[in-house]
């Protein structure tokens, strides 16, 4: 992921094509059983290598256990959902881009979509998007990890439950993008979110799950380093609690785009971070199409 292009946009008000996803169509279970991968404890910071590690390190430091959860179809109750409290929203918003292969192509014409999507959603008055990642579900469909299952490989589908953004990164990020205007005094309050939609149809094998916001204690996330070539990040992990409410969207398609909350400069009153995850539904036909996405974040200022 680079951290050097971006592109920003100032919200007009003028664009009324994009619209929140209602449900038009009941699915046909409310929920799906799955197991999602949470962070044992560890009495080491966590750790996880984004491309291959130095010898004799390995790619993750962290332990992690399989938990049995319900994952609500959240088309049931769509239009009852904010990005400003649970933590995410779903929209109707197509992309022109068909192809999603050349990065250079993606920064020039999807992240102006992208921008304009995120002002929309949050109500912000500036948008900067400024990075994406294409996954693809491996052949296979092998135990899901951290997404990088194969030494040196594409990433592929992200099966560890983590936030990108911590309480520290989350302040950084506004720097790294802004450069020297970046003071939070200036700007007042601002949020990161990731947009994240499906490139190749319907997904019918490995969706991503969201955590309701309201359903996180702070106790629950855990600070975790990645370690890119160039630089060190910091996420959350999470640690297991009953109370947790995930949910989904069944067969999200093209046109749809998840815009689910990273990070708040907010302190309380809105959702801060929203937990999410890749799991594979279950029973799935032997046929199906292998899941392709493309997850994009922006930093969006409200004033």
């Amino acid at each position: 992921m680079s951290d050097v292009h971006h592109h920003s946009v100032r919200f007009l008000g003028t664009d009324t094509t994009l619209r929140p996803v209602y449900a038009r169509s009941i699915p046909t279970k409310a929920f799906v059983s799955a197991r999602l991968s949470y962070l044992l404890s560890s009495e080491e910071k966590p750790y996880q290598y984004a491309f291959p590690p130095p010898n004799g390190m390995p790619w993750e430091n962290s332990h992690y256990e399989w938990r049995d959860v319900h994952v609500a179809d959240a088309r049931y109750h769509a239009d009852g959902i904010s990005v400003d409290r649970e933590g995410f929203e779903l929209w109707d918003a197509p992309s022109a881009l068909r192809d999603f292969a050349d990065p250079d192509v993606v920064t020039r014409s999807y992240y102006p979509e992208l921008a304009e999507l995120a002002c929309q959603v949050t109500g912000a008055r500036h948008a900067y998007v400024f990075d994406h990642l294409v996954r693809k579900r491996e052949a296979g469909r092998g135990t899901l990890d951290f997404g990088r299952s194969v030494k040196g490989g594409s990433a592929t589908a992200n099966g560890r439950i983590h936030n990108d953004y911590t309480e520290q990164s989350g302040m950084q990020r506004l720097q790294r993008v802004l450069g020297e205007h970046a003071a939070p005094a200036r700007h007042g309050r601002y949020s990161i979110v990731n947009v994240w939609r499906s490139i190749s149809g319907p997904v019918l094998d490995t969706p991503l799950a969201v955590c309701d916001a309201r359903s996180i204690a702070a106790s629950d996330l855990v600070p975790a380093d990645v370690h890119y070539p160039r630089r060190t990040g910091e996420i959350y992990l999470l640690r297991y609690a009953p109370r947790h409410g995930w949910s989904y969207f069944s067969r999200m398609d093209r046109h749809e785009a998840l815009v689910f909350k990273q990070y708040d400069s907010q302190a309380s009153g809105v959702a801060r971070y929203t937990p999410h995850t890749a799991f594979d539904l279950p029973e799935v036909p032997a046929d199906a199409p292998l899941r392709e996405s493309i997850e994009a974040r922006c930093l969006v200022i409200y004033d």
